[in-house]
C-alpha cells in the first residue's frame, strides 16, 4: 500500500488511507474516495463500511449533496479525526478544520472540483505507469511575495493546489510540479487574468536581505528568487475550467489569452501556463495535447507545455 501506516487505529488499511485523504483534501465524496483509494474494487461496500466506522468512532462526519436526482455523501474529518491523523506524523499539518456549515457552504463545489482535478491526474498516472497518488497534491499553500506594481505591500499567492507527479519514460524519471488553478466560471476573466499576473510577480520576486543592526553602507543584493527555496524548477501553471458548456469555456480561454497578451508584466515572463477543461483532463489525461498555452501561440500542448512542434525539434 502506498500509505501503509495507520491514521486512526482500529481501522483496516482502506479506512486509514481514506482518513489521510480526508485530512489532506478536507471534503471528499464517496465517489471520489472510491476513485482515489479503492479503484481496484468494482463495488464500494467495503469502503462505505470503513467510512461509517470512521463516523461511528467520531473521527469523521458527513453531509448529503443533491446531484442528478440522487443524494451523494460528502465526508470530512472531525477535530478528533484530524488530531489522530496528525499524531501519526505522515502528513504536513494543516490548521484548517471542516465543519457542517463549511461543508454545505459556497466553497463546497469548488473544493470538490479541485479533488476531481487531482483525481484525474491520479487515474491517468495509473494508466500510464507514472507515479501520482491521492496525497500527491496539497490544497491552498501560501506563497508570499512582493510586486513592483504594488510597493510596500506583502502579497500572498494561494494556488488551489500544488501537485507533484513523477513522469516515467523508459528509465527516465522526471519529477514535475504544477500549480493548479480551478475555475468554475464563478470569477470574471479579469480576475483570472490577475492570477496570471500574480504568478509572474511571484516568479520574479527576489527578497532583499535585511541589514544588520548598527551597520552602515550599501545593503547586500539578493540574487536568489524566493521560489527557489521551495522548488528546484518553477512549477508549470495549469488552469482547469469547468462549470459551463464547452463552447462557453472555449470563449473564456480565448478571452483569457487576450487579456494576458495585453499585460506588460507577462510580455517577458518565463512563466509556463496552460489552460484546459476538466472534461478534457478526465477524458484524455494531462499528457495528451489538451492545454492551450496562455501566452504565445495557441498551439495545443500537453502538461509539459511544449507544443508537439517544439517537442519534435
Amino acid at each position: 500500500m502506498p500509505y501503509p501506516q495507520s491514521a486512526p487505529t482500529g481501522l483496516g488499511p482502506i479506512g486509514q488511507q481514506a482518513a489521510q485523504v480526508l485530512y489532506q483534501h478536507r471534503l471528499v465524496s464517496t465517489r471520489q474516495l472510491h476513485r482515489l483509494v479503492t479503484p481496484h474494487h468494482k463495488r464500494t461496500e467495503y469502503l462505505r463500511r470503513q467510512l461509517h466506522s470512521l463516523r461511528q468512532s467520531g473521527f469523521a462526519d458527513v453531509v448529503g449533496r443533491r446531484t442528478t436526482g440522487q443524494t451523494e455523501l460528502l465526508w470530512w474529518l472531525t477535530e478528533k479525526g484530524a488530531q489522530a491523523v496528525e499524531a501519526v506524523g505522515l502528513l504536513q499539518q494543516r490548521p484548517y478544520r471542516m465543519s457542517p456549515e463549511a461543508a454545505l457552504g459556497p466553497l463546497q463545489e469548488h473544493t470538490l472540483a479541485v479533488v476531481d482535478t487531482g483525481a484525474a491526474f491520479v487515474e491517468h498516472a495509473r494508466r500510464l505507469g507514472h507515479e501520482c497518488g491521492p496525497l500527491d497534491w496539497s490544497p491552498e499553500n501560501a506563497h508570499y511575495y512582493r510586486d513592483e506594481a504594488r510597493p510596500g505591500e506583502e502579497l500572498c499567492l494561494v494556488p488551489d493546489a500544488v501537485l507533484n507527479y513523477v513522469h516515467t519514460e523508459s528509465k527516465q524519471r522526471t519529477l514535475l510540479t504544477f500549480f493548479v488553478e480551478v475555475d468554475r466560471t464563478q470569477m470574471t476573466i479579469a480576475r483570472l487574468a490577475q492570477k496570471l499576473h500574480a504568478y509572474a510577480a511571484y516568479h520574479a520576486y527576489t527578497p532583499q536581505p535585511q541589514a544588520a543592526k548598527g551597520t552602515r553602507g550599501p545593503r547586500r543584493q539578493a540574487t536568489m528568487p524566493a521560489w527557489r527555496s521551495r522548488y528546484p524548477v518553477f512549477p508549470r501553471l495549469l488552469l482547469v475550467l469547468t462549470g459551463a458548456s464547452e463552447e462557453r469555456l472555449a470563449r473564456r480561454i480565448a478571452d483569457l489569452r487576450s487579456l494576458a497578451a495585453s499585460d506588460p508584466a507577462l510580455e517577458t515572463t518565463p512563466l509556463r501556463a496552460g489552460v484546459t477543461t476538466l472534461d478534457q483532463l478526465r477524458n484524455h489525461g494531462p499528457f495528451d495535447p489538451i492545454f492551450t498555452p496562455v501566452l504565445g501561440a495557441a498551439e495545443p500542448a500537453d502538461a509539459w507545455l511544449k507544443t508537439p512542434r517544439a517537442a519534435a525539434a
